[in-house]
């Protein structure tokens, strides 16, 4: 399986200063590459590279392979155009933002991310330095940091590109691991994992992990962006981008201590995770206004990929089932309705009396869809 490490680098102000020369003449040869795309209609990376390889190198000082990786993102950039526009993710063919992104050539940000692969880019593990290709020759000797853990994968599994970024004035280096999976064992049984707002995330053995103290922490981070916009001024813009991506890293960090506590505990019981199929819930559910930016600005599908890939990692059995009524089915006698739920944390059958919160029975629900799902995904392939 694919797995990103991110390392934070260390460069002298020398260093710095080569680094970002280098990241914009990259990003502003993509510019260019991806305008001589769109006129004539080259998505083919060895046409578009045929058209652009000798005005990127002149133009814009770049050697032979960091032109053919600038090459290369623009044509990744259009495939995830077509994807983004076929799955409808863009709206309709008639919104504005369709239209616009249909309309007019890919632009890449001066600061965007640029990827080097072995030639450009090497590792020297035990001094903690790389060395990378830029625009005013080779620069050796740039420290790195990470975690323990991070530097064991590293060092064990890296394997094809690794992106340059820039972000908040700091630099880092975000390396690609091929990590080999573990065989997926047979499960005894399965934990079912109820997501939401109140409860980020609820099992079916009855383990609740709050959201309250996450959205105190998200309203108070809002308060204090409202504050700093209406001063308008300049030390105030300094410190909201300060505060940039702060709230995503804390809410990232709480899906990630949820993910890993769950996905140990399914690995030491010999059980799989099961989650509630979450995709187009806000194409399904209508909201009040003051309730849209926080349905849509909570990391559901984060924690729901964290789940994925750690169980994968684990060698643990993942599914997702169907999250149709998961909170009004009773799951003792299968009655559903709307009234089994009386309010938001209680739940009680309208025909055996079976009472309890509402999350956990969701959960246990949803548990019982994994059951069944599981002996179908299992099951032999009939013979024609």
């Amino acid at each position: 399986m694919k797995l990103v490490v991110q390392v934070k680098l260390l460069p002298t102000p020398e260093q710095a200063s080569a680094l970002e020369a280098t990241l914009r003449a990259c990003n502003r040869a993509a510019t260019y590459a991806s305008q001589v795309a769109f006129a004539k209609s080259l998505k083919d990376r060895n046409g578009l590279q045929k058209e652009v390889y000798a005005d990127l190198k002149a133009a814009f000082g770049l050697s032979a392979q960091p032109v053919v990786r600038a090459v290369k993102k623009v044509v990744d950039a259009y495939a995830a155009l077509k994807a983004g526009l076929q799955s409808g993710n863009l709206g309709p063919p008639t919104s504005k933002r369709y239209r616009k992104a249909v309309g007019t050539p890919i632009v890449f940000r001066p600061e965007a991310a640029q990827p080097f692969d072995d030639r450009c880019l090497s590792w020297q593990y035990d001094a903690r330095t790389v060395s990378i290709w830029t625009v005013d020759g080779r620069m050796k000797g740039i420290r790195f940091v990470c975690s323990p853990d991070q530097f064991k994968t590293l060092v064990t599994h890296r394997k094809g590109e690794s992106d340059l970024v820039r972000r908040g004035g700091k630099w880092f280096l975000v390396a690609t691991c091929d990590v080999p999976e573990p065989e997926v064992y047979e499960p005894v049984d399965w934990i079912g994992v109820d997501r939401g707002i109140v409860n980020l995330a609820t099992t079916s053995d009855g383990t609740n992990h709050q959201g309250r103290q996450l959205s105190r922490y998200r309203r108070w981070q809002a308060g204090k962006r409202t504050e700093l916009q209406k001063k308008n001024t300049r030390s105030a813009t300094r410190r909201l981008a300060r505060r940039a991506r702060k709230e995503q890293r804390h809410a990232t960090h709480v899906n990630h201590k949820i993910s890993k506590e769950i996905v140990s505990v399914a690995q030491r019981t010999g059980r799989g995770i099961a989650v509630e199929d979450l995709g187009g819930i806000r194409e399904r559910v209508r909201l009040r206004r003051d309730q849209r930016g926080t349905l849509s600005s909570w990391p559901f599908h984060q924690l729901g990929q964290h789940f994925a890939y750690k169980a994968k990692r684990a060698g643990v059995p993942f599914l997702e089932v169907d999250a149709r009524y998961t909170s009004q089915r009773c799951p003792r006698c299968g009655h559903t309705e709307r009234a089994n739920r009386s309010d938001r944390d209680h739940f009680c059958c309208r025909r055996c009396g079976l009472a309890g919160p509402a999350d956990v029975v969701a959960g246990v629900n949803v548990r019982e869809r994994a059951r069944s799902a599981w002996v179908l995904v299992t099951a032999p392939a009939s013979s024609p």
